[in-house]
């Protein structure tokens, strides 16, 4: 699914063309950390279900390149069922409904690893606005629909600028900003900042 009218958010900000080389590199980049992050992956996915019921994988639709629907996966680190109960999208400190392993998992970011399987299909990058739910990118104003001018990224400039303590609307201003000043350079600020915050486990939560 495609939503609204990008013709006129693509007249103010026209993306780059892929470029074929740096593709290739981004997909053997992603399989070849599959291959070496498969130990841990069995294991956490040992853990997650030693610890509660229900599938080690979470999935879920999420707004993506120009408003297009597509799956995202993350490892679970909720009781199975209750993220559908939940009313709040971001998690918040002392939320019952993070297990003990999730907690972990979340705090260290190892739950978003499963997202390198994005990146090889072609729904994600490594940098860039992180994906929201189609409830709210299929209702995006023109403004808000800059987001999706890019693949949504693991990572992005919101992320390392407040993470889940920034309001929507923050994240929108920061990622739109992000994409008008996209370059090499941003890219690896952000990606060794991603390193920085996953190591200090900071920004995780929400206040509850």
């Amino acid at each position: 699914m495609i939503i609204g009218d990008f013709s006129e958010v693509q007249k103010q900000k026209q993306p780059k063309r892929s470029n074929v080389v740096a593709r290739f590199l981004e997909i053997i980049t992603a399989v070849l950390m599959l291959l070496v992050l498969s130990p841990l992956f069995l294991t956490v996915t040992l853990l997650i279900r030693l610890e509660s019921k229900g599938p080690a994988m979470f999935k879920q639709q999420r707004g993506g390149l120009y408003g297009r629907h597509f799956t995202i996966y993350k490892f679970r680190t909720m009781e199975h069922g209750r993220d559908k109960k939940r009313n709040r999208i971001n998690p918040f400190v002392g939320d019952p409904s993070i297990t003990k392993v999730g907690n972990i998992l979340r705090k260290t970011s190892i739950d978003e690893l499963p997202q390198l399987i994005n990146i090889v299909k072609g729904d994600m990058a490594f940098i860039g606005p992180r994906p929201t739910v189609t409830d709210q990118t299929d209702n995006y104003n023109d403004y808000q629909k800059q987001r999706l001018l890019v693949k949504p990224g693991v990572t992005g400039l919101a992320q390392v600028s407040g993470r889940n303590t920034l309001t929507w609307d923050e994240k929108i201003e920061i990622d739109i900003d992000y994409i008008n000043r996209k370059s090499l350079r941003l890219d690896l600020y952000i990606l060794m900042q991603t390193f920085v915050k996953v190591f200090r486990t900071e920004e995780v939560y929400e206040k509850s």
